[in-house]
């Protein structure tokens, strides 16, 4: 007998521009071989998202706008929850009992209307949001975003607080599992890392040409760490930087090319960014916000050379093997220098492929999944 899952997705799950995208893109192809008949939810909203990269393995896909602005303000739950609760949603997955995985507290809003006692539910968690959002006010300099922030970690905090305890939850990082279990007091919290869709290390023995810090850089956490990094490490030591992401501001810009030795490449193609990933000789990944995992450190760890990061990266991930770790600026800085002529080699792939393989194993985490849901 046939096995069918409703999935409902905080955004379209390809292509794979973003960590959430790559975990929710991972899960949905791993669960598809495993013989599971997948119904795709996704909400569509800043013309982001083209679903043909993932047509095969669904049976069906609908597709939701989401509720922005005024239309998905609420002064009780948060904006991120509140504008993705839609009727036609609910409608649709109320024509049977087929199991359901909510990806993130985002999808959470219609939790009461679609739990009928007899449904079996999954909420993927990725992230605690009330530290997140919180983490990102701290970053902000737009004074309305940053009040923005505020609100929505305190209505992130209060709305997690009244989450059903019984319900089954799924966290990215052991940390996660932690505050969940014993701030939140949920009964039922389960580690299960991200699903990626990288199968082999590719990464080059030898040497590499520059230092690489890639990611989203419309967000503030991203800005932060790349500025921080330009201000406080690359003014150290004269080794060649390249900043390369999404949307970067003017200002960011702008301080990426005061140096001789420091670049940026905004908005790179798929194809440019692996071909940086691969010919950077470090990658260099701090992080200020200790929740969730950080997706880019693993698009560096199976594609790249040396990596280094500071604690708040690799917190609660079980990659401090696979990483050199600094505390401060002084002490990343100092790797750097160690590692920038050292050649990359065939030890340090083997200890990747060893960790990663038996960390981020994607069949057996559909299996886990289809254990708990029938």
């Amino acid at each position: 007998m046939s096995k069918h899952l409703h999935i409902v997705c905080l955004d379209a799950p390809y292509p794979l521009d973003y960590g959430g995208a790559v975990d929710m893109y991972g899960k949905i192809k791993a669960l598809y071989c495993a013989g599971i008949k997948i119904h795709l939810h996704y909400f569509e909203y800043g013309g982001h998202g083209n679903v043909e990269g993932i047509n095969d393995y669904c049976e069906t896909i609908h597709s939701y706008k989401r509720n922005l602005g005024r239309k998905g303000f609420s002064f009780t739950k948060p904006y991120i929850v509140s504008s993705r609760i839609n009727s036609e949603l609910v409608f649709n997955l109320n024509k049977d009992d087929h199991p359901v995985i909510l990806e993130g507290i985002h999808c959470t809003g219609i939790l009461d209307s679609i739990n009928s006692g007899k449904r079996k539910i999954l909420i993927r968690l990725h992230n605690d949001e009330a530290s997140y959002y919180k983490k990102l006010s701290g970053y902000e300099t737009n004074l309305f975003r940053k009040l923005y922030f505020i609100n929505e970690s305190r209505l992130l905090k209060k709305y997690q607080a009244g989450l059903p305890k019984d319900c089954l939850y799924a966290c990215v990082s052991k940390k996660d599992v932690c505050t969940f279990t014993e701030k939140y007091k949920f009964s039922k919290v389960e580690f299960l890392p991200v699903f990626v869709c990288w199968s082999q290390v590719k990464g080059e023995e030898g040497i590499g040409n520059f230092c690489l810090y890639h990611g989203n850089l419309s967000v503030a956490e991203n800005e932060k760490a790349a500025c921080w990094l330009l201000d406080k490490v690359f003014t150290k030591i004269k080794i060649p930087l390249v900043i390369a992401g999404k949307h970067p501001s003017r200002r960011l810009s702008k301080w990426a090319h005061l140096c001789q030795h420091t670049c940026l490449v905004a908005d790179p193609s798929e194809k440019e960014m692996n071909d940086l990933l691969a010919k950077a000789h470090i990658h260099i990944l701090p992080s200020f916000n200790n929740t969730g995992i950080k997706l880019k450190l693993l698009h560096a760890l199976y594609n790249g050379r040396h990596c280094v990061v500071n604690p708040a990266a690799v917190e609660g991930s079980e990659l401090e093997a696979a990483c050199h770790i600094g505390t401060n600026a002084h002490a990343l800085a100092s790797i750097i220098l160690q590692l920038y002529h050292k050649p990359f080699g065939e030890e340090e792939i083997i200890l990747r492929k060893k960790l990663l393989g038996d960390m981020f194993d994607n069949a057996s985490h559909a299996q886990k999944i289809i254990a708990w849901l029938y």
